[in-house]
């Protein structure tokens, strides 16, 4: 308090005892932000920061409160990777500061929160599924999400990219990644069903070579499924046409599939053939066939930098830290390259003419 008196700071106790969950939702609802943007932080703020910390006063908030915040979401069973949570603490800086600004509190406590990158959590060996069980996986889900399984098997697309997949992404020997659909995309009213890739920009994109089994899965999903054009404004309001192949295909058939009911198709497929955990829960997830691509193209050769790029990663970084460990294949060339430099294995002897090996011999004796 005196500190505080002689920088002439002035904080009203009653403006600071406002819950940081009314502050956080009065700090929404002045933003001016897009609809998916706004969609994951208001889902942040409900699923996450309101029931840790949402009944404390602004001025009840310490550093610590927020550091330990972090550490529960992260390692807590939440799902969240270390970016998302970094992303996300953004926005929980701003409200507090926002806070300052608005002199309810004198200090940001949550300013410089993140996940460190030492702090990032490898992808488990046992979250990567055998070829063997993502066929078994493709061939007991709901038949009109057969193909996004191998969409992210054989390329690596989040499942949202998946669904988003439509004619103009495939091209001769690649697919063009260039949408993903938006969080709101199953609702009825939904204006904007597709929206820019993560951390890219609307006009931006990524290839991804696609192998022969890719190319034989489309041509069997199309067989059954007709492309459907769907139309719907970008965020510039330029409108956008895409022949999308995971649409309603009629009338009154329900919306764009969102990632839950594949992830629910998903989870179901598993329990049907018996790819459980010890807890009987399923074994897996959309995101371990993201997973299974990367370590298989890491595991046979494939260069982690072109992965990373493959996958959309921000920062190759990010790829070492989740996949860098997948790499047995690495270590006996690493054993083997060593072992040639320092202890060269000498010529076979019985290579040699006759009187060249008994030389040899000879020389080696003495």
């Amino acid at each position: 308090m005196e500190k505080d008196k002689q920088t002439r700071v002035r904080v009203d106790p009653t403006r600071s005892a406002v819950p940081l969950s009314a502050w956080a939702e009065e700090w929404l609802e002045r933003r001016v932000i897009g609809e998916a943007t706004r969609s994951n932080y208001e889902g942040f703020v409900r699923n996450h920061l309101v029931p840790s910390l949402g009944r404390k006063p602004l001025a009840g908030l310490a550093r610590r409160d927020f550091e330990r915040f972090v550490q529960d979401i992260y390692r807590g069973g939440a799902g969240l990777a270390a970016s998302t949570v970094n992303d996300r603490m953004v926005m929980v800086a701003a409200i507090m500061e926002a806070a300052v600004v608005d002199k309810r509190i004198t200090e940001n406590p949550a300013r410089g929160i993140r996940i460190s990158r030492r702090d990032v959590v490898a992808v488990d060996e046992d979250a990567v599924p055998t070829p063997a069980e993502v066929d078994l996986i493709a061939a007991h889900i709901a038949p009109q999400f057969r193909l996004a399984v191998y969409l992210q098997s054989g390329t690596g697309q989040r499942p949202s990219e998946a669904l988003a997949f439509s004619t103009e992404c495939r091209r001769t020997g690649f697919v063009r990644v260039r949408w993903q659909v938006s969080a709101k995309a199953h609702h009825e009213d939904c204006q904007t069903p597709f929206v820019p890739l993560k951390h890219r920009l609307e006009k931006e994109y990524r290839d991804i070579p696609t192998a022969l089994f890719v190319e034989q899965e489309i041509d069997a999903h199309l067989r059954s499924w007709k492309p459907v054009p769907v139309a719907f404004a970008g965020q510039k309001g330029k409108r956008i046409r895409l022949e999308t192949f995971f649409a309603p295909r009629q009338p009154g058939a329900g919306v764009t599939p969102s990632i839950a009911s594949y992830g629910y198709q998903f989870k179901k497929a598993c329990l049907l053939v018996g790819l459980v955990d010890l807890d009987g829960k399923a074994k897996y997830t959309p995101r371990s066939l993201r997973h299974f691509f990367a370590s298989t193209a890491m595991a046979n050769g494939v260069p982690i930098h072109e992965v990373s790029r493959w996958l959309g990663h921000r920062s190759v970084k990010t790829t070492v830290d989740i996949y860098g460990h997948l790499l047995p294949g690495a270590w006996e060339r690493c054993r083997e390259v060593l072992q040639r430099s320092m202890r060269p294995v000498p010529p076979d002897v019985t290579s040699l003419p006759s009187e060249e090996a008994s030389s040899s011999a000879g020389n080696r004796a003495v």
